[in-house]
């Protein structure tokens, strides 16, 4: 490969990370404003269900808007746990502050982080625990030096 080659491959790489960085980002605005929204609405409705004198169980008020809530805030945490991913680092599991992937102690508060598992390492892992049949022995070991090939690339 020659030198403009790697150029432009690696610029490409970059590009394409900066712009998924972007679409993330503007994601988890458009849902921090979406949560916005429904807190507004939802304070809305408690006090109009309030002042009125029929009043109607809370539960069945907020339960809908409390769901949308709950499915916006996953799609913020996986957004923010891919961010992390595109930037090689992750969250502290007693502080939540954002290290570097490889730390194996928080520069902030000192907690031991454990390594978790590649996917194949996870894939092997359950492989190994599971009991494999003897007429399905051919195909386990076909999966498992496919996962090795993946992991090697």
């Amino acid at each position: 490969m020659n030198l403009f080659n790697i150029i432009t491959k690696r610029t490409t790489e970059v590009a394409t990370k900066i712009t998924r960085e972007a679409k993330l980002k503007m994601e988890i605005n458009e849902n921090k404003a979406k949560i916005k929204e429904l807190y507004e609405i939802l304070g809305k409705k408690i006090y109009e269900n309030h002042i009125r004198e029929n009043k109607i169980s809370t539960d069945e008020i907020i339960q809908e808007d409390c769901l949308s809530l709950d499915k916006l805030s996953k799609e913020i945490e996986n957004a923010r746990k891919e961010l992390l991913k595109l930037n090689n680092k992750k969250m502290c599991r007693k502080c939540f502050a954002e290290i570097e992937t490889e730390d194996n102690f928080c520069p902030r508060c000192g907690e031991k982080q454990t390594q978790e598992k590649t996917v194949f390492e996870k894939a092997e892992e359950k492989l190994q625990q599971s009991e494999i049949l003897p007429q399905n022995k051919k195909e386990a070991e076909i999966v498992k030096e496919k996962l090795e090939q993946k992991n090697n690339n």
